[in-house]
């Protein structure tokens, strides 16, 4: 659970500083002289009921020989005694019987407090009285003691008073000062306002180690590249046939494939089957998870991320996806099945294309299979452009950021080599699909920021006090040996070792998608949805956020109290809109409208939302990774946005 911390003067620390006990003196008559009582034979004879403990005489409670002061009810050990000028002694009232409680001050730490207030005779100075009445002290045990051994030592009224004398002046001006810091109204906005800054500084002073800027050798760059697009468009195909002419998968096993395939009926779904490979993913023929696969070419390693289409499992997209650099978006050619992906209701090729924008992907292939289907027709390659270009260009994309390739899984054209097909090459005269690949912009990585590891998945080990967590390290660098900060849980773990691509490393680094094998930690402390990050740099656990969203095609308008699913990184939770702020111009970025009633199709607005759960956040600006986020209901994508304001 996330750690909860208290501020102010309520607040209560570990019962390990139970030694420190407070104190509580109490305004006696003027003409009072006080002395401690020498004959230990007051005290009962059942006090020392065992060695090195003491009985008190009010609730009979047994307390360490050290304590002066009882830890149940804060009698003295030694009680005070009042002698007064009629040569009568007078017990010094407890604390059950001399001021009510509104006379105590509480301090920050766990200790019983009280309040010094010593009468003293009428002829001693009344500043020095004055003082005395208005200004609470706050005394230590130690600080007792020594002042019990000064009393007894020295007996008369002058040296008591000068004692408390130099102790209230000492303490007043420290403990005045801390009374002011512990108070819970003051400055609370100012204070938000200085722990955020003080934050970033730290955030802005931080220096990677040497280990984490140096370059491994005879590596490519990794670069995690989404296939998605509407259901039944050849993902899996494309993606297993890809896998297969790079050396990923053997001929053995694809005549495995094929085997298995023919005998279910399904001989079409051999190349897919390479990566669905759960029993119900090839018996309902469609993808249901995000697979992931890699292969190199020529400038980089690649890891793939086979993203289902169909709209059932769009939250399994999103959860998987998010982690991707770059995208192919893989669109069917054959007549009808286009129309039914770019359809405005069930079509799932504009909300891949809307989503994999909002992940901050903004470098996309455009890979138009079945080009077979359509005997390679250059009119209806011309004709999907110019209708899904528009479309893309109005989620964000620019033209020079969009690869056009047609291709055709099924009979290899196009994809690793240039086509062969006479009728491709006729009209065509572009780069094939591996080739676009490397012409891909290599990703910018955040090594030199501090550590953050967005959790994907976790596997639980057989070994007692390992567990595995897989994902992409965002920013920072990991090695094994190093500490590392399980948000939400705050506990401490040992990175034990890395896996990247299966092969056991010592660095990773921003951008590697890996296997962290942890130690040190519970188990049920790792989940997925959480972060591994820096000792020093905790990520945020927040229930209450503020968001800039911008709506996408809503049938019923987003009212406040709205229900909604709250998709960020690799956690999701339900969620309420609380508030809707403002409406923001969508060229501008400017206020256009404060408060309004409902939020309806292409609006951009400013809004608050209330999760039922905490979940792993930072604010957009401090980190795009964890700071990104949807909204769906209804089955559907409702709107995308950023968070702006961690409350």
């Amino acid at each position: 659970m996330p750690r909860k911390v208290k501020y102010g003067v309520d607040f209560d620390i570990d019962e390990e500083d139970d030694d420190d006990v407070w104190t509580d003196y109490s305004d006696n008559e003027s003409n009072v002289q006080v002395e401690v009582e020498e004959n230990e034979n007051i005290f009962s004879a059942d006090e020392y009921t065992k060695a090195g403990v003491w009985r008190c005489s009010i609730c009979t409670f047994d307390n360490d020989e050290g304590v002066v002061a009882c830890d149940i009810c804060g009698v003295f050990r030694h009680p005070m005694v009042n002698i007064h000028s009629n040569g009568n002694k007078e017990t010094v009232p407890s604390k059950f019987n001399a001021y009510p409680l509104d006379d105590f001050v509480s301090s920050s730490n766990h200790l019983s407090t009280v309040t010094l207030k010593d009468s003293i005779e009428d002829s001693s100075s009344s500043e020095v009285v004055r003082n005395r009445k208005k200004l609470n002290v706050i005394l230590k045990t130690t600080e007792l003691e020594s002042s019990f051994l000064e009393l007894e030592e020295a007996g008369p009224l002058s040296i008591c008073e000068s004692t408390c004398s130099s102790a209230i002046e000492a303490k007043s001006e420290n403990v005045m000062c801390t009374l002011a810091k512990q108070s819970l109204g003051a400055d609370s906005e100012c204070s938000k306002n200085q722990i955020k800054a003080e934050t970033a500084t730290r955030r802005s002073q931080y220096r990677p180690e040497k280990w984490m800027n140096g370059n491994r050798e005879g590596t490519l760059m990794q670069l995690n590249l989404a296939i998605v697009g509407h259901v039944d468009s050849g993902k899996s195909t494309l993606s297993g046939r890809l896998l297969n002419l790079l050396g990923r998968i053997s001929e053995k096993e694809m005549r495995k494939f094929e085997k298995e395939a023919k005998s279910k009926g399904k001989g079409s779904f051999a190349y897919a089957w390479a990566l669905d490979e759960s029993a119900e993913e090839r018996e309902r023929g469609i993808t249901m998870t995000v697979a992931v696969a890699y292969f190199y070419s020529k400038k980089y390693h690649v890891v793939i991320l086979d993203s289902p289409g169909h709209r059932d499992f769009v939250p399994n997209m999103i959860n998987g996806a998010n982690q991707a650099d770059a995208a192919i978006l893989v669109i069917d050619a054959s007549v009808g099945a286009f129309e039914a992906g770019i359809d405005g209701n069930r079509g799932q090729t504009r909300e891949h294309a809307q989503l994999i924008r909002s992940f901050g992907v903004d470098q996309v292939i455009v890979a138009i299979n079945k080009m077979d289907v359509v005997e390679y027709s250059k009119e209806r390659f011309d004709s999907i452009k110019g209708q899904l270009g528009t479309f893309l260009r109005g989620c964000g994309f620019r033209d020079s950021c969009l690869t056009w390739v047609p291709i055709s899984a099924m009979e290899n054209q196009n994809l690793v080599t240039a086509a062969s097909d006479v009728r491709l090459l006729s009209w065509y005269k572009g780069p094939f699909l591996l080739d676009a690949v490397d012409s891909l912009q290599p990703p910018v990585r955040d090594v030199s920021k501090p550590l953050i590891m967005p959790i994907c998945d976790v596997i639980k080990s057989r070994s007692v006090g390992q567990v595995a967590a897989s994902g992409k390290v965002e920013a920072g660098a990991l090695q094994c040996g190093l500490k590392v900060l399980v948000m939400p849980s705050g506990d401490l773990a040992t990175v034990r070792s890395l896996e990247r691509d299966s092969q056991p490393c010592d660095i990773t680094k921003a951008g590697d998608n890996v296997v962290v094998c942890l130690q040190g930690i519970d188990v049920s402390h790792v989940m997925a949805g959480g972060v591994l990050c820096h000792p020093d740099f905790p990520v945020a656990v927040a229930t209450h956020l503020e968001l800039k969203v911008l709506m996408l095609d809503v049938a019923v308008p987003v009212l406040v109290g709205s229900q909604m699913e709250f998709h960020i990184h690799h956690s999701k939770e339900a969620a309420r809109v609380v508030k809707i702020l403002s409406l923001l111009d969508s060229k501008t970025g400017k206020v256009s409208k404060k408060a309004p009633r409902c939020l309806t199709t292409k609006q951009s607005a400013l809004i608050e939302v209330m999760l039922d759960g905490a979940v792993c956040v930072e604010e957009f600006a401090n980190c795009r990774a964890l700071g990104r986020v949807f909204l769906r209901a209804y089955g559907k994508t409702a709107a995308v946005g950023i968070v702006t304001r961690v409350i």
